[in-house]
């Protein structure tokens, strides 16, 4: 879909030690267009092929830390557990291409899950451990899933529970979103733990049996995969309606991976805590795969973020880099006891999924000891990061902008009428380059809507540069929330409230917040007849969508606010709910 204009080629080996100097350039004529550097070569190989190489090399550096599994690996048991697992789902006849679902918080099988599916070209499709019923049947459909790997609880999710209600009950929950839906009687669940429910198959079993599976015989199927074949598919809202699934490569992922972890400076002597969500790009493409670029280790606290076990983590564990959104950091600086944690070794790490205000900044540098941590800033569909500051940015440079552009990227930013503007210009974001995914899965029409004829991939974003290439973020053309890192679109809310017998209209928009930096509202209009309250539609929300989808205020009118032509202004709304709740 996009062609790359310079491809150097270089052994994956020569590329690790590149130093990170100069990696961007800035706007040339004044004008809002950049260009990534071409001489740092794209890295044209697959992830088993990735992994070996560093395998090979570094066999004996710890690969994985998974403190609350008590699970520790060096670089060759990791990819001896891989092949097991591998060895299992090749016994039950998956193949290049089928695509297997991972629900799961973060465990060990995750990231077992994510390296074999890739040792046999298995598309790896990525659940939200949040989703409910509803979004897991709407997820599975979507792209025909064969089979799903699911951990049998967390928190409040009960995932084998949801499971054995989509598979003898799914029909009793198709609407009109999922009236599509196929049985899923056929399709292989392995749940995770010691108690496996009946009709589903163990993890371990599978791992099991996997074990005396020829690796010869892995190989002829790694060695036949592309790097530009599709491995990973992430749901994603996009620019527009329910979730879609956006197509990345082995090539994708890996290059950006690579890119994201050059940028820090991390080498096979790092080792990054990873308190961020495996399901997310944050967790599985600049965390876990960024460590096997680099032979570096990945130490994982805990099943989700919990801010005393992840500086518990980084200090037992000597971590050198850090991950997460500007909350983890506040909520670990929070911490009565924060002084009692050993963050001497940390050095870096990336701060990204929302600004960062200035004091936070500070205080991660100086308090946690992270000098060089950087700013990152991208999207599900550009594999994800697009700009990064560097590790000797300015201060002022890392919390005002999202830094500068990658390797091998192409950014515009371009007015209503599609021209690039002027540097300083408020405009569209658009990119392009090896990241840029090569589609929805399934979806034509609302791929051609994000990726135009000329391979611009249309953000969505509204942006600006300065002078020396750092690029400000500074709103969204369209109206999608952003809640504490997660994208938030308002019509998918809405077409689930319309699934309510009581609910007439529904519209879904952003409300600025402290915390989150933005939260969901919902107004609503009841039919003819019927009552509600607002506890019970939110107590309808948090059963079947996920949690930081929920709104957070209900309010019931009477009509909406509409334009001449019949469009509802939710900048109105919001307006008005800025007013009644007395917020900035």
């Amino acid at each position: 879909m996009v062609e790359d204009t310079h491809v150097s080629e270089m052994a994956l080996s020569d590329t690790l030690n590149l130093n990170t100097e100069t990696l961007s350039t800035v706007p040339q004529n004044n004008i809002s267009h950049v260009l990534g550097r071409r001489d740092l070569p794209l890295i044209e190989t697959t992830i088993p092929t990735l992994l070996q190489d560093i395998v090979a090399r570094f066999p004996d550096n710890e690969a994985a830390v998974f403190c609350e599994q008590n699970i520790r690996w060096k670089y060759s048991e990791f990819s001896a557990a891989v092949d097991a697992l591998a060895g299992g789902l090749y016994r039950l006849g998956f193949k290049k291409g089928d695509r297997l679902g991972i629900w799961s918080p973060n465990r060990y099988e995750w990231l077992l899950t994510q390296f074999a599916t890739a040792r046999l070209g298995i598309v790896l499709v990525n659940i939200n451990p949040a989703y409910r019923v509803f979004e897991l049947e709407y997820a599975l459909n979507k792209v025909g899933c064969r089979g799903i790997i699911a951990a049998n609880s967390f928190k409040s999710s009960n995932y084998v529970g949801m499971l054995e209600n989509l598979i003898h009950n799914h029909h009793k929950n198709s609407d009109a979103a999922t009236s599509n839906s196929q049985s899923f009687k056929d399709l292989i669940v392995i749940c995770m733990g010691d108690e496996i429910p009946s009709g589903m198959l163990g993890f371990d079993e599978i791992v099991d049996s996997g074990c005396d599976v020829e690796v010869d015989e892995l190989d002829l199927i790694s060695n036949s995969l592309c790097p530009d074949d599709v491995i990973n598919i992430q749901f994603t809202s996009g620019t527009t309606g329910l979730p879609k699934g956006a197509c990345l490569t082995h090539k994708n992922i890996i290059n950006n991976a690579h890119f994201v972890t050059l940028a820090m400076k991390l080498s096979e002597q790092d080792r990054l805590c990873i308190p961020v969500p495996f399901y997310h790009c944050f967790g599985m493409v600049m965390g876990t795969l960024g460590c096997v670029t680099k032979g570096a280790a990945m130490v994982v606290p805990g099943e989700g973020f919990e801010p005393g076990a992840t500086l518990n983590a980084v200090s037992k564990e000597k971590c050198t880099a850090l991950y997460g959104v500007p909350t983890m950091f506040v909520a670990q600086l929070d911490l009565p006891n924060f002084d009692g944690y050993d963050l001497s070794n940390l050095r870096t790490g990336i701060m990204a999924g929302a600004p960062c205000p200035v004091e936070v900044m500070k205080k991660v540098q100086s308090r946690m000891n992270m000098s060089e941590v950087t700013i990152a800033y991208g999207m599900t569909e550009t594999s994800p990061v697009s700009f990064q500051s560097y590790v000797d940015d300015p201060l002022d440079k890392r919390v005002s902008s999202v830094g500068r552009i990658h390797p091998h990227v192409e950014v515009k930013i371009v007015d209503e009428a599609g021209e690039t503007v002027p540097v300083g210009v408020q405009g569209e974001l658009l990119t392009r380059g090896y990241s840029v995914m090569k589609g929805y899965w399934g979806d034509q029409s609302q791929t051609a809507a994000t990726i135009d004829e000329g391979g611009w991939l249309h953000t969505g974003d509204l942006a600006t540069f300065d002078d020396e290439g750092y690029c400000k973020i500074t709103g969204r053309v369209k109206d999608m929330i952003c809640r504490g890192g997660e994208n938030i679109y308002p019509r998918e809310i809405e077409e689930f409230l319309f699934s309510h017998p009581s609910i007439s209209q529904a519209q879904v928009f952003g409300i600025p917040n402290e915390l989150y930096g933005e939260v969901t509202c919902a107004w609503i209009i009841i039919k003819d007849g019927e009552t509600l309250t607002e506890d019970e539609v939110i107590a309808f929300c948090k059963l079947n969508i996920a949690h930081f989808k929920v709104p957070a205020f209900v309010r019931f009118k009477e009509e909406f606010p509409m334009t001449i032509s019949g469009k509802p202004q939710k900048f109105l709304m919001r307006d008005k709910m800025v007013e009644e709740l007395s917020l900035q």
